[in-house]
């Protein structure tokens, strides 16, 4: 493999953010199959080394393409966007006084009359603003080549996703800890 490859050519797909996440699967696995350690366990040190890292490499350009957030940062940086997590985070003031509500009223179910039923109607508003989000990311990203203030906005957008992804992974939480109580 060589180093220069990116993970989509490393897997023969296009460049895009719609990927077949099946097919994705599929080609995972074949690729997988095919540079196992375990068949080159015969082979001389270095054969095994390659295998080894060669799987290790598939292995992290499945989980940067089936994520649609990394996938989304992962094609900004093949058009050499760079990302400074410490720096990059200023979101506008209203997106992040919504995470606030959104974390306020997590914590704060249990003091509900139906926590279950407000957890449910929370996590489907989380649902709501991932898919807006990851629709504006599919609408932009529909160009090969982005200009500075797409790239910008993909990159908010990105930063956005990070937000409401840990919030999501919050309201599992919350939902497996009351149906533990119940």
């Amino acid at each position: 493999m060589a180093h220069s490859q990116t993970h989509f050519e490393l897997f023969e797909l296009p460049v895009s953010f719609e990927l077949d996440l099946q097919d994705l699967s599929q080609r995972y696995r074949d690729l997988q199959s095919a540079a196992h350690p375990d068949k080159f366990a015969t082979a001389s040190d270095h054969e095994r080394r390659l295998s080894v890292e060669k799987a290790a490499a598939i292995n992290d350009a499945y989980q940067i393409l089936k994520s649609p957030q990394k996938r989304a940062r992962y094609m900004l940086e093949l058009q050499s966007v760079s990302f400074d997590d410490e720096k990059d985070m200023a979101l506008d003031p209203a997106f992040l006084m919504e995470q606030i509500e959104l974390r306020e009223a997590l914590g704060e179910l249990n003091k509900t009359d139906d926590p279950l039923a407000n957890l449910n109607k929370i996590m489907a508003d989380i649902k709501k603003r991932i898919t807006s989000v990851l629709d504006n990311i599919r609408e932009q990203l529909i160009s090969d080549q982005l200009d500075e203030a797409q790239k910008n906005s993909v990159k908010q957008l990105i930063h956005k996703m990070q937000f409401l992804n840990k919030l999501q992974q919050e309201a599992e939480y919350q939902e497996e800890s009351l149906l533990d109580i119940l």
